[in-house]
């Protein structure tokens, strides 16, 4: 399986020269995907006050008015703009789409399915592949580009803001990936002009969260961790990865040692000898059929207190209610799903 971001670092893909990838725009602008246009379909620009000025990681990017045409290059920021009513143009493929497959599963999630409707966005990039491709990006003619779930770096964000206005990922994350749910979606509102309407699916969700844990105090006294069965590895979410944070969003206590040897990435892949660190009262397992089972014949998983006590919970990535997925995206639109889901899995 792929854990649903790039998971190790390597250099973007070397794109074609800036001068050639804009030249490309005049070409390609006119050919299309055959896809239907979201702008075209009626989608509406965003509504608020222009100019908006947002700070981020790489500078500060000034949007002059409501953008139409907007390119997601953040893994999930096309759920929050379509959270706030706008349809992407282009975004990220999380998940890869099987071959042949249509329309692509990123868009026919119990969550999103509905807000994009007949609307085929282009997917400018792949979970796994080294970079954003340009050219792609480019020949969508956006008004905006939204990069804040994303890894990006200096370098790719000046090829991405040479073709359009740039919004990178907050000031204050220190690690890609490591941003506070909340943050993001903010975050993405401010750039779209939306800034209210963001705080009030915030606090929506942030409500429901808080339910949780006044219905569940028994959480606080646990400590739990989200994990995958990765590359014959047991491989857990730190305490700022979304899983992580979701796991402790609904009062469970964080599972911090994780943290202290994942030198700043959102996982890590435990040696033998480790595997104790995911010791802990629940643990919360997000993989497909085949790797739930071969993590389940792993030795020393199977004879954690956690696994021998029934204290799993065992959830479907991209598979059947696909409850892994909407954990590991935690926006605005997979959080309510993900939050009934975790909460009942743990009363299975």
């Amino acid at each position: 399986m792929l854990l649903h971001r790039t998971t190790h670092s390597r250099p973007w893909r070397p794109a074609a020269a800036l001068s050639a990838v804009l030249l490309a725009v005049g070409l390609l602008a006119g050919c299309g995907s055959g896809s239907p246009d979201p702008t075209d379909a009626g989608a509406p620009a965003a509504a608020g006050a222009f100019p908006v000025t947002v700070e981020h990681a790489f500078g500060r990017t000034e949007i002059t008015k409501a953008p139409r045409r907007i390119v997601s290059v953040g893994y999930t920021d096309d759920q929050t703009v379509l959270a706030l009513g706008i349809k992407p143009v282009g975004m990220v493929d999380q998940y890869p789409n099987p071959a042949g497959r249509s329309p692509d599963v990123n868009t026919q999630w119990p969550w999103v399915k509905d807000k994009w409707g007949g609307t085929r966005p282009e997917v400018v990039m792949s979970n796994g592949d080294a970079g954003p491709n340009y050219e792609k990006i480019a020949a969508l003619r956006p008004d905006l580009i939204v990069a804040v779930y994303s890894e990006i770096d200096q370098d790719a964000y000046g090829k991405l803001t040479a073709i359009a206005p740039t919004v990178g990922r907050t000031e204050a994350e220190k690690e890609p990936f490591s941003a506070p749910w909340q943050d993001n979606a903010l975050h993405i509102a401010k750039a779209l002009g939306k800034e209210p309407e963001g705080a009030a699916l915030v606090k929506g969700v942030q409500d429901k969260l808080d339910a949780v844990r006044e219905a569940h105090p028994e959480f606080a006294d646990r400590t739990a961790v989200a994990l995958s069965w990765y590359e014959n590895s047991v491989a857990p979410f730190t305490t700022t990865d979304v899983r992580g944070r979701l796991v402790t969003g609904i009062g469970f206590k964080g599972a911090t040692k994780i943290d202290e040897i994942a030198g700043g990435s959102f996982y890590t892949r435990l040696s033998p000898e480790r595997v104790d660190l995911v010791d802990v009262d629940h643990i919360f397992v997000i993989n497909d059929k085949a790797d739930q089972e071969a993590l389940k014949k792993f030795e020393l998983f199977a004879n954690l207190s956690a696994a021998r006590n029934g204290k799993v919970s065992y959830l479907l990535d991209s598979e059947g209610p696909a409850v892994g997925a909407a954990m590991s995206q935690s926006t605005l639109l997979s959080l309510p799903y993900a939050i009934d889901e975790l909460v009942r899995s743990v009363g299975r």
